[in-house]
């Protein structure tokens, strides 16, 4: 698996996966990893003023999506949070709590030590903009600003990793942190697939609404046995690439049982995106979604051996030997 991000406070939490609690409440398929430990503690502190500089010039790399060079930190940094867009985007505003998908350059402000940056991954960052998923100063930068920008920070420690610091990252209690952050997309409870509805045609399988936005597509399971295999197909085909057995997904969702058409989990109805690796998710999920492309809406039956079998979460309307019928838009991947 690829390494994750050092801005990561805690692992996203997890729908649809193997074992443990459901999450926040609802009435969950399935449950999520024990998160690891925050690398940075929420802040006490109030919301920081946000000033324009003083900022380190960005020396080579100018364009959106190249991976800049900055140079070092001149002087004192500021004590409060210093923002600058040095590109401005024409695309959707970002808002708290949206998730964002974003290349970046960390770097500290008094040596010009580049600490991490996705560009070398040559892949972006999927983050939640809420409180305890990434650091303060990402929190407070990105609301308001557009996809297709460009923005350089300068983040004090009250908002990055406070006087803990970061060990792991060679970041101390005093280090004041320089970013370069390009916004490449935004995604919120009103997300959903974008691409060309494909034909529905067998009658045998449940059809899917292809109804966009906030609302949950429909599911219509048809009377009859269900597929011995799984199924995963297209209901809207995307544009977006494929997405590999070993990335995280960004997704909305709705599942219900075969045998009843009951709706036993679902983003739409908590109004919160789910994102989590496919090496989380149950067998179905995670066969089913690899190789689909970002973008689209996929139908997945799955049957009882790749799904939770003889063993369904405690507490849930899922029963022993359960077919399961998911609609599942896949919005993005990292």
């Amino acid at each position: 698996m690829r390494r994750r991000s050092l801005l990561f406070a805690a692992l996203p939490a997890g729908l649809v996966t193997i074992a443990g609690c459901g999450d926040g409440g609802s009435s969950s398929g399935g449950a999520t990893k024990t998160p690891s430990p925050p690398a940075s503690a929420p802040s006490a502190a109030p919301s920081p003023k946000i000033v324009e500089g003083p900022l380190p010039a960005v020396t080579a790399g100018t364009k959106f999506g190249e991976k800049p060079t900055v140079a070092k930190g001149s002087g004192a940094p500021s004590k409060d949070l210093a923002v600058k867009t040095v590109i401005a985007g024409g695309g959707r505003t970002v808002a708290e709590n949206d998730f964002v998908q974003a290349h970046y350059l960390g770097q500290v402000w008094s040596t010009g030590k580049v600490f991490d940056n996705s560009y070398d991954r040559k892949t972006p960052l999927l983050i939640q903009l809420s409180q305890g998923s990434i650091i303060d100063g990402w929190r407070y930068a990105l609301p308001g600003k557009k996809v297709g920008s460009r923005l350089l920070m300068a983040v004090p420690p009250t908002w990055g990793y406070g006087p803990q610091g970061n060990s792991r990252a060679g970041i101390k209690g005093t280090d004041t942190l320089v970013f370069v952050v390009d916004v490449e997309n935004t995604f919120n409870a009103k997300s959903s697939a974008e691409g060309k509805a494909v034909a529905q045609n067998d009658a045998a399988l449940p059809k899917v609404g292809t109804e966009t936005g906030a609302k949950a597509p429909s599911i219509d399971v048809p009377h009859g046995k269900p597929p011995a295999g799984l199924v995963a197909n297209y209901v809207i085909e995307g544009n977006g690439p494929k997405v590999a057995a070993d990335n995280t997904v960004l997704v909305q969702y709705k599942g219900v049982l075969w045998d009843t058409g009951k709706e036993f989990d679902s983003t739409y109805g908590r109004g919160q995106l789910a994102s989590f690796s496919l090496q989380q998710v149950v067998k179905g999920w995670a066969q089913g979604l690899t190789g689909k492309k970002v973008g689209s809406r996929v139908l997945v039956v799955v049957p009882p051996k790749l799904g939770y079998g003889d063993n369904p979460p405690a507490g849930s309307i899922i029963k022993k030997d359960s077919t399961l019928v998911f609609s599942v838009d896949i919005l993005a991947k990292m």
